[in-house]
């Protein structure tokens, strides 16, 4: 056409033009661009076709250039270009071109088209001003059906209930599209019955619609009403499409169902649908959330087209079943990342106790420049936790600050969790209070914290100020306010407050409830009211709540009840160690040595194992761990020499390793070389070496802190002018000036 100069004729270049862009992706935009600009007084057809193209190729910034050679070229616009200029300016989510061409529209007259309109309401409804789509869509002269489904959807999107219901309900003829968008609104708003209200009294019924009320159920949490409604669709002949099948197969994940989720893979494959990426990803999920791994790894080997999701999915589907060396390795060979698929891994290693990966790979995540979310920093805050990694936790904590990352419910009871179980109750309360959204878990952390930092009267009246602030308590909380009373011996506090609990609340007392006060009255001596307790529980009492009963037992030398106690829970859980020692020191407390090794004999045929004591400490950025009579640390000779410092400053103290604790057959002095060599001695020996005063040696303990080690903490707090602070399995015990915080109630 060039050659023969055809392309000059209007005509015939515009009819070139149209069948280029018509032919997109097949002919490329850039090809349409080099025709457009051969043509030499192309009309308002020619540039609308160009602007149509441009939109449809994700292009509209240049929508509004070709506008600005129409007005320069006084080429005349027509009620066709302000329609794609307008969809350009909601392509580009910017109201402020869209006003501009509502401008001109109203100044060349076009604003009584209802085309033109339509499209003003839909623009002003995608960029989010629906009051300006509002107030055009009010003082327009014509509306058809168009103008009314515009600004329904703009509602539906904002999620405005109340005003999508106000326009739905004058439409003057309610569609299909309408009813379709109402019912997905409601199930985003968790109003189901209004949705299968509507669905019941629509005349007529599309895909669309069996598909929205199918993604209500499924966002609702109702999977098997989902699948039902999914099986009243086949019923109906309704053709299926990826969509629809996304919904059933994520309510098949939910509820474990992989037997309904196979039919549904074996249909997907029927139609032709496989192919679609969305629908892979949904189905690895849902096998990897069967647990049926090697169907999850088949689809994923198989995959056409995969995605970051896929990748993704595959790796949490590994996570899920277990297989963290499988998931790391994919991890390790997807070539490009997101932070979802940073999230998965460390979250899934935080879940599988892997804290010391759950930190390394986060470390790597910030070589790498990605910015870690929400769900990210909790994992990463619970591994410092667990690992006592209180210089780590902080520096998250001042991470979080100076990138101005927004602290909702979950990341701030998270910190304060932290910080309270590492004995930062200041921090913690300092999280508290710069919190704007304060949830009834963020008050349990700070109730269950105070008890086991053992300030049971701060406990208590934030239990107080919780219930005046208008929170209402849930069986989290009185665990925590029973562990309260229990730290203290607060027996009738504790029978109130467990009693409130049917009579105020209507919480029906679960099995921690009743193990929190048998071990309250355990501890404050009255054993036969413990036992009692149990006995005419309303539910079986399970091992643990045994178990704080034998604790009791040794504590006050019940030995009698004791070893009757502690041979029922050996036969309980005859694979539990805790029973089968605490039963085994019954019998060395009253030299029955025979009884000792009868028992430590089946522990050993049953391949029992006793859990030894191990403490940990962290000392500049580092956490360090110890076992009782542990010799392979670097500076294990300091730490020794260390250890013969303590003994002889302890000896001028007036200290007395109470032998009794070690029980074994053994001479005094065997007995005061061993209690010597307890992880806490070493954590506090490595402690004195390497934190320098005032900072406080912070020591977490996997077990109860014993008798003898209580004891001797004391005393070196004193002896060494040092605040040493100790984590046991069940409370903090702070060491200042010979004096412990639990006042030796623990």
């Amino acid at each position: 056409m060039i050659l023969t100069g055809f392309i000059t004729d209007t005509f015939a270049s515009s009819r070139l033009l149209k069948f280029s862009t018509d032919s997109l992706p097949f002919v490329d935009i850039n090809y349409c661009c080099r025709i457009f600009t051969h043509i030499e007084n192309p009309n308002a057809f020619i540039f609308n076709t160009m602007m149509r193209a441009y939109i449809q190729r994700n292009s509209p910034e240049k929508v509004m250039c070709l506008y600005k050679f129409m007005l320069n070229d006084n080429v005349g616009v027509d009620n066709y270009t302000y329609p794609l200029l307008v969809q350009a300016s909601a392509l580009r989510l910017s109201v402020f071109e869209g006003k501009l061409v509502h401008g001109h529209v109203f100044k060349v007259g076009f604003d009584f088209d209802v085309y033109v309109n339509n499209t003003l309401i839909n623009m002003y409804a995608v960029c989010g001003t629906l009051s300006d789509a509002r107030k055009l869509f009010d003082e327009s002269p014509l509306l058809d059906l168009v103008s009314w489904n515009s600004i329904l959807a703009g509602y539906v999107n904002a999620g405005n209930v109340e005003e999508a219901r106000y326009i739905f309900d004058r439409m003057p003829e309610r569609n299909v599209i309408a009813s379709n968008s109402m019912i997905v609104l409601f199930g985003r708003t968790g109003n189901v019955s209004e949705a299968c209200r509507l669905f019941r009294e629509m005349p007529k019924k599309h895909l669309v619609s069996w598909s929205a009320l199918i993604s209500c159920y499924e966002q609702n949490e109702m999977y098997e009403d989902a699948l039902v409604t999914f099986k009243r669709m086949s019923d109906h002949g309704v053709m299926v499409d990826e969509v629809v099948v996304v919904s059933v197969l994520t309510a098949c994940a939910r509820l474990t169902g992989v037997v309904i989720g196979k039919l549904i893979h074996s249909l997907v494959v029927k139609i032709g649908v496989e192919y679609y990426v969305n629908l892979q990803n949904a189905l690895i999920h849902m096998y990897s959330s069967c647990e049926e791994i090697v169907s999850a790894e088949k689809l994923f080997r198989a995959g056409y087209n995969l995605d970051l999701i896929s990748w993704n999915s595959m790796i949490s589907g590994y996570l899920k079943c277990g297989s963290i060396e499988k998931a790391k390795a994919l991890f390790d060979n997807m070539s490009e990342k997101d932070v979802v698929s940073w999230g998965a891994m460390i979250s899934g290693y935080a879940q599988h106790d892997r804290f010391s990966e759950t930190l390394e790979l986060f470390q790597e995540m910030q070589l790498e420049g990605i910015m870690p979310d929400q769900t990210i920093l909790v994992s990463i805050i619970s591994a410092c936790t667990r690992l006592a990694a209180l210089d780590q936790g902080k520096w998250i904590h001042t991470y979080i600050r100076k990138n101005g990352l927004k602290i909702n419910a979950i990341l701030g009871t998270t910190l304060i969790d932290m910080y309270m179980k590492l004995g930062c109750v200041e921090n913690a309360l300092g999280v508290f209070h710069g919190m704007e959204e304060i949830g009834v878990s963020t008050w349990n952390a700070l109730i269950l914290g105070y008890a086991m930092n053992g300030l049971v009267d701060k406990s208590l009246d934030m239990f107080i100020e919780m219930k005046k602030r208008g929170v209402v308590p849930n069986e989290i909380t009185f665990v925590g306010v029973l562990g309260a009373c229990r730290h203290m011996g607060l027996v009738d506090e504790g029978y109130r407050h467990f009693n409130s609990m049917t009579q105020e609340y209507g919480i029906e007392p679960n099995i921690k409830h009743y193990g929190c006060m048998v071990d309250l009255l355990g501890r404050a001596g009255m054993l036969k009211e413990a036992e009692k307790l149990i006995e005419t529980m309303p539910i079986s009492p399970d091992v643990s709540t045994w178990g704080a009963l034998l604790g009791a037992c040794k504590k006050h030398g019940d030995n009698e009840m004791g070893e009757r106690i502690g041979r029922k829970l050996v036969e309980l859980q005859p694979d539990h160690d805790g029973f089968h020692v605490l039963l085994s020191n019954i019998h060395a407390s009253k030299g029955n040595w025979g009884d000792v090794h009868e028992i430590r004999g089946t522990m050993q045929q049953r391949g029992v194992v006793k859990i030894p004591g191990c403490s940990m400490i962290e000392a500049n950025g580092t956490v360090h761990e110890f076992l009782a009579g542990d010799t392979t640390h670097p500076q294990i000779n300091e730490i020794e020499a260390m250890l013969d410092e303590m003994a002889k400053k302890l000896k001028i103290e007036g200290y007395a390793p109470e032998t009794r604790e070690v029980l074994l057959d053994i001479s005094e002095e065997e007995k005061e070389t061993t209690l010597f060599r307890h992880s806490e001695k070493l954590a506090i020996a490595f402690g004195l070496i390497t934190i320098c005063p005032p900072t406080p040696i912070r020591i977490i303990k996997n077990l109860r802190i014993c008798n003898d080690c209580h004891s001797a903490a004391k005393f070196i707090s004193r002896a060494f002018d040092r605040e040493i602070v100790v984590r046991d399995r069940h409370r903090f015990h702070y060491f200042k000036q010979g004096s412990c915080s639990c006042m030796d109630y623990w």
